[in-house]
Parts: C-alpha cells; structure tokens; sequence
C-alpha cells in the first residue's frame, strides 16, 4: 500500500518541484533582451569601397585607394560594443596571394558631422590595427553613443598567380558587433 502510494503521489511532487524552472529561465531571458540596445551596420557602398593595385603573377602590390567598408551606428546604445571584422575568401585568395596585409581604420562622427580617427575610453589614439590573410579576423571595442567608419586605409599583398575565370583578388569582409 506505501509503494502505490508513493508511485501516484512521486511524479506529482516531481512536476511541482521542477515547474518553477521554465517560468524563472524565460522570466531572465525576457530581461535580458529588454536591456539590448539598437545597434545598426550598414555595409559602405561599392563606389567608398577600397580598391587593390593590379595583380599579376609574382608582382608586389599595395591598397591604391583606401575606403569605408562599414558604418556602425551605435547612438542609442549606451554600453561599449564589441566589433568584429573578417576576411571571408581567404580560401580564395590563399591560391593567388603569397601574403595580404591591410591596415584597418577606425573613424567616429563628431558633432560637426565630420570623421575623425578614433580613441580609447582613455582619449589614447587606437594601435594601429592589421587584418591579414593568416588571421582573417581583427577585433576592437568601441564606446557607445556614437557614430563609427571601418576602413581600410592601407595595405600591401604579394600575388604568386593572376586571376583567372573571373576571379577576384578583393578580399570580401563581414562585420560583427556584440
């Protein structure tokens, strides 16, 4: 008679003790998510984009026009931002190019509307910060409450083969922000 009992009265107590969880977990993600700020990218357009010198087999090369890759629009977001920024054909570009190195710039709007380089919480200037075919991937923080430019704003490469089928020797990016 106590194991019957036991056996009706177990799974009960089981689902009181465990139906808190789901509320209390959905409860915290739902604050969570009401605590996230807008943060807007906006890819540049095609004609402010960077542009390579030509390559050839076995040619050295540089950046020839530096440009914006992205905006970052983070004035309604009060905390400092993680960005991210990746080289996504390196696999491409590794069969042409020996090496490909591109300085990264890093510019905020002032008041005036005008572009100025950036700097740290601290009023430091920003290190000089590269992104290269070895590594794909550079990452800065930035303070909110303003305006920001990703640029290329110089670079060198090596290419050990021309471009052929239609190929391109444009690095391609992608911008994350957290």
């Amino acid at each position: 008679m106590r194991n019957k009992w036991f056996k009706r009265l177990f799974p009960l107590f089981a689902l009181l003790i465990l139906a808190p969880w789901p509320v209390a977990y959905a409860h915290t993600l739902t604050d969570d998510t009401a605590d996230q700020e807008v943060i807007q990218i906006e890819a540049a357009d095609t004609l402010e984009a960077p542009s390579l010198g030509h390559a050839g087999g076995g040619t050295f090369g540089g950046v020839t026009t530096p440009g914006a890759l992205f905006y970052i629009d983070a004035t309604e977001n009060t905390h400092d931002i993680q960005a991210n920024l990746y080289i996504t054909n390196t696999n491409e570009l590794s069969r042409r190019c020996r090496n490909l190195i591109l300085k990264v710039g890093i510019y905020v709007e002032n008041g005036a509307g005008e572009w100025e380089e950036a700097a740290l919480f601290n009023g430091e200037a920003i290190p000089d910060t590269f992104i290269t075919m070895r590594d794909a991937q550079v990452s800065f923080t930035l303070a909110g409450l303003a305006k920001y430019k990703v640029t290329i704003d110089s670079g060198s490469f090596y290419c050990i083969s021309g471009v052929a089928d239609g190929g391109s020797l444009s690095p391609n990016f992608y911008l994350t922000v957290d």
